[in-house]
């Protein structure tokens, strides 16, 4: 008995050192297709804007959705987030587009500021060229710009 108590301990023991020695692969910390970072990902999906009004900031993010013709699918103003569609019907039928680019944008105050946060699908494939959200940062920031001095 006190063999298999002992064998039992030095198998734990074993499986602990092999698990701490294993490395961390790096597909969980870059995209493999563009060998882009967590963090310079989050670099690209993410801007501080100086306002604590958490509806305005989410009015304003639904409206420069709607200006860059994507269509809301879900705004959840308890959460701070809002989903949102974007389809290509050129060249097709009206039934069968092209594309959907889909976006999830989440506010989230954080002391005097408010972070927004962007995370783009193309299809099922997550977006990581950073073209979608700066097209979409640029006309947020217009538009917070035009709301913060109430300009219509």
């Amino acid at each position: 008995m006190k063999t298999i108590i002992n064998f039992k301990r030095l198998f734990l023991v074993f499986s602990i050192f092999l698990l701490a020695s294993c490395e961390t692969t790096s597909s969980r910390l870059f995209d493999t297709s563009t060998n882009k970072s967590a963090v310079e990902l989050r670099s690209i999906q993410a801007r501080a804007f100086d306002t604590k009004d958490q509806n305005k900031t989410l009015r304003t993010i639904i409206a420069t959705l709607q200006d860059l013709s994507f269509v809301i699918d879900k705004a959840d103003m308890e959460l701070g987030t809002v989903s949102a569609t974007k389809l290509d019907n050129s060249n097709q039928g009206l039934w069968n587009a092209g594309y959907a680019l889909r976006m999830t944008v989440s506010s989230r105050p954080v002391g005097n500021r408010t972070v927004i946060r962007a995370n783009a699908q193309f299809n099922i494939t997550p977006v990581v060229e950073p073209k979608p959200y700066q097209d979409f940062f640029v006309a947020l920031e217009k538009a917070m710009f035009l709301t913060a001095h109430q300009v219509e």
